[in-house]
């Protein structure tokens, strides 16, 4: 049986995660949904997942205030591992990490002649530097993105501090709070091409996005160096 999973991303549900939900499922507030959300601004059955042709397809049920993907007001729309899917006042993330890696390893890089091509998994396999495809005697120039050094997988996050007394714990919560409604902000108006390969933020959201990234070099080095 196909399954989906969804990461809450931002809402009453933040962190929460829905996995492997057999489809098809529902979204919405009311008892009787696959994956029920506690939003006020989210219709009682506000949308739908389901499985056609091999495709996730999400479909908005005439919802009261509307669903979008990667910030497209949709009707219906094919889900892609990595789309964010909006929905009242929450945020949720398509996708297990594994899918999203897998995705984001399968995007087109360009070749010898600057032109794009769609990796195999064999030639991913060799994105040490330039390479010679046997095949058809392509050269291939790995992007730096391809070369991931940062992932969200459980294995690779560093564990949270233990023992933390309530008043460092009310601290922490605050600190990771307020850079979390940063990073919201910035990609909250995300403007993503049609097949949801690419995305652009404006230049005040890519502030927003770095301011956080000083502050937590800030507290990095206030951690390191007390006093």
């Amino acid at each position: 049986m196909r399954t989906v999973t969804f990461l809450v991303l931002e809402g009453v549900d933040k962190g929460r995660v829905y996995q492997d939900l057999p489809i098809p499922v529902t979204i919405g507030r009311e008892e009787g949904n696959g994956l029920r959300l506690n939003d006020e601004r989210i219709s009682r059955f506000h949308a739908k997942v389901q499985v056609e042709d091999n495709d996730i397809i999400l479909t908005d049920l005439d919802s009261t205030n509307g669903t979008r993907v990667n910030g497209t007001t949709i009707q219906i729309r094919r889900l892609r591992p990595g789309d964010q899917v909006s929905i009242g006042r929450s945020m949720l993330l398509f996708g297990t990490m594994e899918e999203i890696a897998a995705r984001k390893a399968s995007v087109t890089a360009p070749n010898a002649d600057g032109q794009g091509q769609t990796l195999r998994a064999d030639e991913l396999a060799s994105l040490s530097g330039r390479v010679s495809n046997t095949d058809n005697q392509r050269l291939v120039t790995p992007v730096q993105p391809l070369a991931v050094k940062w992932t969200a997988f459980n294995d690779d996050v560093p564990s949270l501090p233990h023992k933390l007394t309530l008043s460092q714990s009310a601290r922490l919560a605050e600190i990771l709070d307020y850079l979390h409604k940063g990073l919201t902000m910035a990609v909250e108006n995300i403007d993503a091409n049609e097949d949801g390969t690419e995305v652009r933020i404006g230049f005040a959201e890519w502030q927003t996005i770095q301011a956080v990234q000083m502050l937590l070099a800030r507290y990095a080095r206030n951690i390191s160096e007390p006093g």
